[in-house]
């Protein structure tokens, strides 16, 4: 039942460690590649999608 003993114990927390550094790396990771609302109305304007009355329509509307 205590094969591994202390040796055990310090894989276990070593596993847990190593586990919340990779959910914190992940998660930092998403949120730099997330792009503004405003980064999104840019693109659409230089696109030609939208005219610029309605950028600045939008634009407006997301200042809240």
């Amino acid at each position: 039942m205590h094969t591994f003993g202390i040796l055990g114990m310090g894989l276990v927390w070593l596993v847990l460690l190593l586990f919340i550094v990779a959910i914190i790396y992940y998660k930092d990771r998403d949120t730099e590649s997330e792009v503004s609302a405003k980064d999104i109305l840019d693109k659409r304007l230089a696109n030609g999608e939208i005219n610029e009355k309605e950028y600045k329509i939008i634009r407006d509307s997301l200042r809240l």
